[in-house]
């Protein structure tokens, strides 16, 4: 037996492994360490190697598909890292389901959508094809209700199943821009409730796009028929997609035209839709797995400064590309359907993470035209290296089986039709210890929440290793850092320091599409990329980066302003202070003082499910009638069990001032935060709503109901056991399962501190 090293992970990831992909007993513990589970996954992934020579070394080649993942220097999706050698065997991230216009269509895709998302996959869909709301169905004589009405039904499925415990469901919608739905389409996610379990994307041609341009109309077609229905005004649509862009980061936009000009297979059909995060273009039910090559570890020293290790990256990209194209052999595929079409064009994703910290190692800040220069040169050197590798692979196993039908038919035999995709790397990026897939830094250092309410700094080894070396590290420094979002305000750190370590606010959304578009020049598929903006860029800044992405050959764009997300429902300004304290001075006021607590107070405990945990409301009385509410959250510490808290606090001053409780009731029902719960066809708006509803219920006489889900303005009494509700991140940069910050990157939204991920 080879002998096989001992993965170095920091606490970090050996959590995350522990939490999300180690194999676990009935009680849910742990029965493999992370080198059992790297030498699980490389075990089953070389047997492939025995269906093209019976003689092939499978150790050897297990040994070397261990040594890429323990060292870091590789890493698959995580389906793959999940379930290579268990009983489930469903090792891709990515598929994309057909949606034609019909009842039996839809609704097959909705139920292979559910065995999809069970077996911890992602689906992408195009609704282009359903006839728009109110046209005619000649089978019964009525009329449509259109694609937005069937992405509602495809939505609550997705809320139904849970992904084998570990994964959410995921979904990408998109919408061809000429489909006279277009406009619903573009505002259907304008109040931030409706249709959370998907990304959505317009669908843009160059047609539109040139329309737009030079301020024309442009045509809606009914996909029914394929005829014109009308025209609109391209540029006043492009403007509601930036203004919804602007309001609360969707939609994303996609360029078809693009797309499908880099369609390996235009003879197998057309590309109309990704998966969920927009960076894997597929045929309907084709499917990809993905994998990363950690480029932090692809930079040496050498006596005239550090340089791109590309011998030791070539080494990997072999290693990698042999890798997923057997993933692709002992994948166990959960739709027929889907096993014909992988098998058929054999695609791959190969892909990249850790960028922005090996442009740090090199000394390079990420916002330069030398950092541009470098990322170019090396997504071309994977490029390259990675369809060698493919060729090299069809020499001695065959070309993929639809090749002849192929834009490569007249060419050297390729293995794969597609070889490279650069993916989201949340979780992946975690567990290598590396900046996620092309992304700048997030924060350098930020306050991390553990257990009991306590807190520690989490610092960028990088930047402690240079404010060491720079001789200015210290804990009251690294705390100055973290109150802030970025080093350029922090004047204590050198220039030098607060040029290299910028961070995604730090950076003009312009260099974050030309740093997608670098990538995008020598990728196969698409890139992954969040395009960062401030909260108060403009519309204009959005159109402006729309435009760039489009002009420089991006395939497609999402983006995020600061903020846009998590609203605010109430503020306070320097206006209303100062009317309070001339309040205050006003001949005749008096201030009200509360009536104490007594020692006893008798009440009863609700809950109320919440988008981010079970809500525990506990509401008593005095002599003099209600008197306080006490809340808590089914675990310690995050934002929003202090802020229901807080809440709580006020109310119980309130009560005991003599203010009426049903004018409390009526301040707080109706207050809405970006993601509501539903609860038998009703919805609990937010913590306050849920709190005023439980002071409704008892001061209707209603408290002591038997525990069960309730329609909406209730909440259910408590019982023993309860567990939270992990199952949701909403929109809010806490994380629901261990309140820590989370990021929003690549189109989704990640706690780096436990592994939770969501698409946004």
């Amino acid at each position: 037996m080879i002998e096989l090293e001992k993965p170095e992970l920091s606490a970090n990831a050996l959590a995350v492994l522990e939490k999300r992909y180690l194999k676990k007993d009935d009680q849910g513990r742990p029965i493999e360490t992370p080198r059992d589970m790297f030498l699980r996954v490389a075990t089953e992934i070389a047997s492939a190697d025995l269906q093209y020579d019976p003689q092939a070394d499978v150790e050897a080649r297990t040994a070397e598909f261990y040594r890429a993942m323990a060292s870091l220097d590789f890493l698959p999706n995580s389906p793959t890292l999940m379930n290579a050698g268990r009983e489930l065997q469903q090792l891709s991230a990515c598929f994309v389901l057909p949606v034609e216009d019909s009842m039996e269509s839809i609704f097959t895709a909705i139920k292979h959508t559910a065995l999809i998302h069970q077996s911890g996959g992602g689906t992408g869909f195009a609704f282009s094809r359903i006839r728009p709301k109110n046209d005619r169905v000649a089978s019964t004589g009525g009329i449509a209700s259109g694609p937005i009405s069937f992405m509602k039904v495809f939505n609550a499925a997705t809320e139904a199943v849970k992904q084998g415990g570990t994964r959410r469901g995921a979904n990408m919608a998109i919408l061809r821009v000429d489909h006279p739905d277009i406009k619903e389409f573009i505002t259907c996610k304008a109040d931030g409730t409706a249709l959370t379990n998907f990304n959505l994307s317009v669908g843009l041609t160059e047609e539109f796009m040139r329309a737009a341009e030079d301020g024309r109309d442009y045509e809606l077609i009914n996909p029914r028929n394929g005829q014109s229905v009308g025209m609109l005004p391209a540029r006043e649509v492009f403007d509601l997609i930036v203004q919804m862009a602007w309001q609360n980061g969707e939609p994303g936009v996609v360029f078809l035209d693009r797309l499908n000009r880099a369609n390996p297979t235009p003879a197998l059909g057309e590309i109309e839709s990704t998966n969920p995060c927009g960076e894997q273009p597929l045929l309907p039910y084709e499917s990809c797995n993905l994998g990363s090559i950690n480029l932090a570890h692809m930079v040496k020293q050498t006596p005239d400064g550090p340089q791109v290790d590309y011998e030791h990256l070539g080494r990997v990209v072999d290693t990698a590309v042999h890798f997923l194209d057997n993933v692709i052999d002992v994948n166990r595929y959960p739709l027929p359907e889907i096993a014909e079409m992988t098998r058929g064009n054999r695609k791959i994703g190969l892909g990249v993470m850790g960028t922005a910290d090996m442009f740090i190692r090199l000394g390079v800040p990420y916002n330069s035209e030398e950092a541009l220069k470098i990322g170019e040169e090396v997504m071309g050197f994977i490029q390259d290296r990675g369809h060698a590798a493919s060729r090299a692979l069809a020499t001695q196993r065959g070309p993929f089986p639809n090749f002849a039908r192929s834009i490569y038919a007249d060419g050297e035999p390729l293995r794969n039709a597609t070889v490279t995709t650069i993916a989201p790397t949340g979780t992946l990026s975690i567990i290598a210890g590396c900046s996620s897939g092309i992304e700048p830094l997030f924060a350098v250092v930020y306050t991390r929440n553990i257990l009991d309410n306590q807190q520690f700094l989490e610092i960028n080894p990088l930047f402690e290793q240079e404010a060491k070396a720079e001789g200015i590290f210290s804990q009251a420094l690294m705390e100055e850092i973290a109150s802030h979002k970025t080093l350029a305000e922090v004047e204590a750190v050198p220039e030098r320091l607060r040029r290299l370590f910028v961070t995604a606010y730090d950076i003009a959304p312009e260099w974050h599409i030309r740093m997608q578009a670098a990538f995008q020049k020598h990728t196969d598929n698409a890139v992954s990329k969040t395009v960062n903006f401030r909260n108060e860029a403009t519309q204009d800044d959005i159109r402006s980066v729309y435009m760039l992405a489009y002009r420089l050959g991006c395939k497609g764009v999402t983006l995020y302003r600061d903020g846009s997300r998590e609203h605010q429902v109430l503020t306070a300004g320097a206006g209303m202070k100062t009317e309070t304290a001339a309040a205050r001075e006003a001949p005749g006021f008096q201030q009200i003082q509360p009536r104490p607590r007594p020692v006893i107070t008798t009440g009863s405990t609700q809950r109320a499910r919440l988008s981010c945990g079970n809500l525990y409301i506990t509401i008593n009385r005095d002599e003099h009638g209600l008197c306080e509410v006490f809340t808590s959250m089914g675990k310690t510490g995050g934002c929003t069990a202090s802020q229901a808290e807080a809440t709580s606090r006020l109310i119980s001053l309130a009560l005991r001032s003599g203010v009426a409780p049903e004018a409390v009731v009526d301040s707080l029902k109706g207050i809405r935060c970006p993601l509501p719960t539903w609860s038998e066809g009703g919805q609990i708006l937010s913590c306050a709503d849920a709190i005023a509803k439980a002071l409704q219920r008892v001061l209707v006489g209603d408290e002591m109901k038997e525990s069960h889900d309730l329609p909406a303005g209730k909440v259910e009494l408590a019982t023993n056991g309860g567990a939270v509700n992990r199952d949701l991140a909403g929109m809010c940069p806490q994380c629901p399962e261990c309140g820590n910050m989370m990021e929003r990157v690549e189109g989704c939204i990640v706690c780096r501190a436990c592994g939770f991920s969501k698409c946004s």
